[in-house]
């Protein structure tokens, strides 16, 4: 058999170690390792035009598989490209392990040509970055990067030269068991035992839960019942908790709807359930506030504490159920029951007024059809900025749909590249990128890496033909909007003229035929909606300190909430509350 050299070596462990794929560039310290991707099985080399997007691709592939995935970039400029992408997976606690190739080691800190030192830039959006600095060293190194991508959920980077990767290996590395799942977590009985007692010494208990509620909803429903809690959500957690939630008081935060804030503010014990809300401005500081979250670093670091608990959100309700006190006054839970329902009836008349022949089109009215027509276990990737308004208010998630976007990282141009990602991981499975114009643009030649391998992404613009996120910012703080304005080409010509299925749509009759011509296509699809740029969005309760770095209307027209079938759920959770 002949000797293998450290590319090869490095191959056969991300597979061994379950990837299936290395997104990237080709270029020439990637050379070693592209060949020997192409002399392996089990593995595949995807070739996208961006860096950016390779990583982006990786951090989706992982979130949507829940298995490790892996990204490339050659020396200098080419793994440079990759840290916006890197960023978001790490925040999104996406384990993702990127190859970041380096000069000739013998050149390495004498100002070469390409010359960077990624083992140092690559630290603070990873858990673990380090330089291969002589063959021996790799096997070792590279299974303690993926441990540390896995165990702990986010980024880890080898750097390794193409002067290594070439060399022989000195030996066949001993197979080591790899890290592949993260175990659950129980408190300590400490923990549990001051938990129960703030439980049952309050009246008024309300859940508030993030995306660390992935695999608990069961538990969340169930201890909501005990406990007679109405149960909010943050962005993250609408796809884990909002579906089969009788108990549902909506969203909180700066895309938030419903009565989510006045459970959060009304109650006399909040418990944060596994999440990292950024915006304390929407958290109260005069109710008992206790913490459960995997990631002991998070707690306690957006609000006051009174109990941080260390701990998975679903071994911690398992311990909780049978222990609490069922409760049996539910007064509170109707009351914001009944108010939840009264502000959604409210808002979404302003969603219902002629939105059908309004021209340009009401973007509501675009997400609303979509979520209709989309398929019940599809994928949705989100750009920030409107699209995630929309998203989060007129995507209606079932336990088989999935919602992914730049959430914690907050990054323009990420729904193309993550679509790209989550596509690999089924191509049967329809995956919907919900695209502004801004952020289409901004990574638009990756649209022919769907293209080059057939992928169905069905790729919606929502095109006001401006950054209307940024333009909103810049109305509250008193400015003028400017350098907002994008002038764009007719997309739906442009998706044609690279080889997809292309359609533009600037009348409301014309969108429903659109969506399903796009959805019926068997290859990659665009569809450029002509969107109103005057439709904006408020949270439903603002104050001064919540302005920054956000987008709060200005007197401008302002359509605060249409929120789809949203409404239809409030109303039928009504038939939970007692009648007098």
């Amino acid at each position: 058999m002949a000797k293998q050299n450290v590319a090869e070596q490095f191959v056969d462990i991300l597979v061994r170690a379950g990837v299936q794929r290395l997104y990237g560039v080709v270029g020439d310290s990637l050379n070693p390792v592209v060949d020997a991707i192409r002399r392996t099985s089990g593995i595949d080399w995807i070739q996208v035009r961006h860096e950016e997007t390779a990583a982006f691709a990786a951090g989706a592939e992982a979130q949507i598989s829940g298995r490790l995935a892996a990204c490339a970039g050659s020396c200098g400029p080419g793994n440079l490209h990759l840290i916006n992408g890197l960023y978001d997976a790490h925040r999104s606690m996406a384990p993702v392990l990127a190859l970041a190739s380096q000069i000739p080691s013998s050149e390495i800190g004498l100002g070469y040509f390409q010359e960077t030192h990624p083992d140092q830039l690559f630290r603070e959006c990873s858990h673990y970055s380090e330089l291969i600095s002589n063959p021996g060293q790799m096997p070792r190194l590279v299974h303690t990067a993926i441990q540390h991508a896995v165990g702990q959920g986010g980024v880890s980077v080898v750097s390794l030269p193409g002067d290594i990767a070439a060399q022989a290996a000195p030996e066949q590395p001993v197979a080591t068991a790899l890290v592949t799942a993260r175990p659950t977590v129980r408190p300590g009985d400490a923990e549990i035992d001051a938990l129960v007692r703030m439980i049952d010494s309050a009246d008024r208990v309300t859940l508030f839960c993030g995306s660390g509620t992935a695999g608990a909803h069961e538990e969340v429903m169930k201890f909501a019942e005990r406990v007679k809690a109405p149960v909010g959500h943050a962005l993250r957690g609408k796809e884990w908790i909002q579906y089969d939630n009788p108990y549902d008081v909506g969203m909180s935060g700066l895309l938030g709807y419903g009565a989510a804030y006045e459970a959060t503010h009304g109650c006399d014990l909040l418990l944060l359930l596994g999440t990292d809300f950024p915006y304390n401005a929407f958290l109260p500081d005069d109710v008992q506030i206790a913490q459960v979250d995997v990631r002991p670093e998070r707690l306690g670091r957006r609000s006051r504490l009174d109990l941080a608990v260390w701990g998975d959100v679903r071994e911690t309700l398992r311990c909780l159920i049978e222990r609490v006190r069922e409760k049996t006054d539910r007064r509170f839970l109707d009351k914001m029951l009944k108010k939840h329902a009264a502000i959604l009836e409210g808002v979404v008349k302003a969603y219902t007024r002629k939105v059908d022949k309004h021209v340009p089109i009401h973007p509501e009215y675009v997400a609303s059809v979509l979520d209709e027509l989309a398929d019940d276990d599809a994928v949705f990737t989100v750009d920030t900025g409107m699209c995630n308004v929309w998203a989060a208010r007129y995507l209606s998630p079932n336990g088989r749909r999935r919602i992914i976007g730049s959430f914690s990282h907050g990054s323009m141009a990420n729904a193309l590249p993550q679509a790209i990602g989550a596509q690999f991981t089924d191509p049967e499975r329809q995956v919907v990128s919900m695209s502004g114009d801004g952020g289409f643009s901004m990574l638009m030649g990756d649209f022919l890496t769907l293209v080059q391998y057939g992928l169905p992404v069905k790729v919606i613009v929502f095109n006001n033909s401006s950054l209307g996120m940024v333009e909103l910012e810049m109305l509250v703080s008193g400015m003028p909007s400017y350098g907002t304005t994008n002038k764009n080409p007719d997309f739906a010509a442009v998706a044609r003229a690279c080889g997809a299925y292309g359609v533009r749509v600037e009348k409301p009759k014309q969108l429903a035929g659109a969506l399903k011509g796009a959805f019926a296509h068997r290859g990659p699809a665009l569809v450029d909606v002509v969107t109103d740029p005057n439709a904006l969005s408020i949270p439903p309760k603002i104050s001064t300190d919540m302005v920054t770095g956000f987008a709060l209307s200005a007197g401008k027209i302002v359509l605060d909430g249409g929120v789809g079938r949203m409404v239809q759920m409030a109303r039928s959770n009504l038939r939970n509350v007692p009648r007098p």
